[in-house]
């Protein structure tokens, strides 16, 4: 008999309401114990999906702690499939973590990073990839990004893998009849339907594995590094972005020597802004080493705003950052052209044929111009980054567990293609298919390791 576990389930900090959750096969009998309906009826002679107001009692002397709401859920209809009671209490931190020990006090046990989901998955109330979309759907930063997370929980990758899986089953039992029973008058597949069939499924897996970057962008983010020579207006561009002042700005050279760190939602995409130093030749120890990481954040960065001054022309401090850039030219890099309320001087021209991806804008500019340049940069880095052809409501791997089983399914059809056209016998075909099955299963968490479970959960909040 599993344990029954019990945590907070809501943020640990003060608000109007905190949940306890509960769950497990004594779920009621611990409620009971802490908990106790101004109905006089006790919880476990409640029906699921009702709610009780009541009392909540504090220790073994049983006084009152607080008074609030217990819901009850009866197996298996609920999250985890388990009975489950929810405790909602005033949102005070002293007064939450006091209700929970209350429980643990009376036999129930502390849930463990995603217990209640990972519990939901062992009970079959949700598969795999909708267990890991509940994580994204919690960490989602933008609209994109919750509605991939929806569709997951949703179960739209599951129903994907689930239909090649199917498809590839019957070529496998297919084969496998034939191969067992070679005497019997088994229907043959042809090797030209076994090899259109591992074919399309070669070709779902492929579309899944090509557009996973854009997904893992839209749902984690971009490592960004805003870059420039001293007062080109890193810093107002900053700010602008993350909606307040972040960084410190001032018209004196070298203000900012350490890097400034803040994520933003632009619009389609999170952005994990980094505000570095100012690029020039110094004698200030502090100031140097602060340009050095300003440069070295260049090697790990998954998007540059370079910022250039349109009221001035190119200067070495501006070419040095170019060359920099050029060192790497898979680099995604948006050239920003600053300061648009002031006479242009800066050869636009030169600076565009260096970097195809440029905005000009007035980041010290109108509340109307600075919401028009978040505007046009969200489009330009959305176009740059070809996240517009990407659909959340699709099936899409969302993360690298995912995408590491999907390539080995992939690789493993890809062998049955070439086992095909080499003229191998079936039962070569059939080693190659089961691999693939294997890999697929483990996609989904049909078939799957304690390890790999372990590794999913263990990166959940507790209480989830």
């Amino acid at each position: 008999m599993k344990e029954t576990i019990a945590a907070i389930a809501t943020p640990q900090a003060a608000g109007g309401i905190s949940v306890i959750r509960i769950s497990g096969s004594d779920a009621f009998v611990v409620a009971d114990s802490v908990f106790r309906p101004v109905s006089g009826r006790k919880l476990a002679e409640y029906k699921g999906y009702t709610a009780a107001y009541g009392h909540i009692l504090c220790g073994n002397d049983g006084g009152e702690l607080d008074d609030g709401v217990a819901t009850v859920f009866r197996a298996p209809h609920s999250y985890t499939g388990e009975n489950v009671v929810e405790i909602s209490c005033h949102g005070g931190l002293l007064i939450t973590r006091k209700v929970l020990r209350a429980c643990l006090d009376n036999g129930a046990r502390l849930a463990g990073p995603g217990e209640f989901t990972r519990r939901a998955f062992l009970n079959g109330k949700m598969s795999l990839t909708q267990a890991e979309a509940v994580a994204d759907l919690i960490s989602a930063g933008s609209e994109r990004s919750l509605r991939a997370a929806h569709s997951a929980m949703d179960g739209a990758l599951y129903r994907k893998i689930r239909l090649i899986t199917e498809s590839l089953l019957a070529v496998s039992s297919h084969l496998a009849a034939y191969i067992d029973y070679p005497e019997e008058d088994v229907d043959e597949l042809t090797v030209q339907d076994i090899d259109r069939i591992c074919r399309d499924s070669l070709g779902q897996l492929r579309q899944l594995l090509a557009n996973f970057e854009r997904g893992r962008l839209i749902r984690e983010g971009v490592d960004t590094v805003i870059i420039g020579k001293p007062n080109v207006g890193k810093s107002t561009l900053m700010n602008l972005l993350s909606g307040c002042a972040r960084s410190i700005v001032t018209n004196i050279p070298g203000t900012t020597r350490d890097v400034v760190e803040e994520t933003v939602n632009l619009g389609d995409v999170v952005l994990r802004l980094a505000d570095t130093a100012g690029i020039r030749e110094t004698d200030n120890p502090v100031e140097k080493i602060g340009v050095d990481i300003a440069l070295s954040r260049l090697e790990t960065a998954g998007l540059v705003l370079a910022v250039f001054d349109l009221s001035e022309p190119l200067s070495e401090e501006d070419r040095k950052i170019i060359g920099r850039i050029r060192e790497m030219p898979r680099l995604p890099v948006v050239a920003v052209l600053n300061k648009t309320d002031l006479p242009a001087v800066l050869d636009t021209e030169e600076i565009i044929g260096i970097f195809p991806h440029s905005v000009q804008l007035s980041a010290g500019g109108s509340m109307e111009e600075q919401e028009q340049a978040i505007e046009t940069l969200n489009q330009v880095i959305g176009g740059m980054l070809m996240l517009d052809g990407f659909d959340p409501s699709a099936a899409s791997l969302a993360n690298e567990r995912q995408r590491s089983a999907a390539a080995q399914a992939a690789d493993c059809l890809q062998e049955v293609v070439q086992t095909i056209e080499a003229g191998y016998t079936l039962d070569a075909v059939d080693v190659a298919l089961e691999s693939a099955l294997s890999a697929l299963f483990e996609l989904s968490g049909e078939k799957v390791s304690d390890t790999v479970i372990d590794q999913v959960f263990e990166k959940f909040c507790v209480g989830k």
